[in-house]
């Protein structure tokens, strides 16, 4: 377990050590869905630009990585958070409708303050997180509908964890790959993040409170470590590169 903090607390140091430049663009609840729309024709046309750039080596680390993860961690990690107590606490707090909540809260509270205060960029922030929520969720229901993996805690305590894809899931909601929870916060925190990285200590709240939402997927056996490892890729990824435009 305190391998996986060190992951954990090794990737947020390396998403704070980029520093946000992010120039302000057009942004309003007018343009929200076209803008949505715009986003998903960009990500999902993605695969076909990888053989024109340079975008294929860290597509494929991150791939080659939840993979590794899948083959030779999972089960192991599955099994260890179906049996111990040892996060009981933890979990009662970061429960799965709190962390819910607190997602759709974070761009709510923005939007709402930048409104009270007058402050354009802040009101965009919520806007482009609002956004950028919206790609996560559309990419991971697609993604759990397609492949369909069982999650930890539908297996039983002593079942096999290894043989999971295709074999769960239920309708837009049942199927454990990527994980939501994670590709949500994920999103969020990286345009605030990016967006606001001038004052040093809003990227290690944004993305260690994102990291939390994590782990306690992992600790509630809601997902397997691939699962929110490519949720947080993919969250991060989204809202940079298809949001921000960075």
């Amino acid at each position: 377990m305190k391998k996986l903090f060190l992951l954990v607390s090794l990737c947020s140091s390396l998403l704070v050590a980029q520093p946000g430049n992010v120039v302000d663009r057009p942004v309003s609840l007018k343009l929200l869905v076209p803008s949505v729309l715009e986003d998903q024709k960009n990500i999902w046309t993605f695969p076909a630009r990888l053989g024109r750039s340079r975008d294929w080596i860290p597509a494929a680390a991150v791939l080659g990585t939840a993979a590794v993860f899948a083959g030779f961690v999972d089960h192991r990690e599955a099994s260890y958070f179906r049996v111990t107590n040892t996060f009981s606490g933890f979990n009662s707090v970061f429960n799965s409708n709190t962390t819910i909540a607190g997602t759709i809260a974070a761009p709510a509270a923005l939007y709402l303050i930048g409104l009270g205060k007058k402050d354009s960029r802040m009101e965009h922030t919520a806007l482009l997180s609002a956004e950028a929520l919206g790609d996560a969720e559309i990419l991971s229901t697609v993604l759990k509908v397609g492949t369909r993996r069982e999650r930890p805690s539908s297996i039983a305590v002593k079942g096999n964890y290894s043989d999971n894809w295709f074999e769960g899931g239920n309708g837009f909601s049942g199927g454990s790959f990527p994980s939501g929870h994670t590709i949500a916060a994920f999103s969020i925190a990286t345009v605030v993040a990016r967006r606001y990285g001038q004052h040093k200590w809003v990227p290690y709240v944004a993305y260690g409170a994102a990291a939390l939402v994590g782990i306690s997927r992992l600790s509630l056996s809601a997902h397997y470590l691939s699962d929110v490892f490519m949720g947080a890729a993919l969250g991060y990824s989204i809202s940079r590169f298809s949001v921000l435009h960075e």
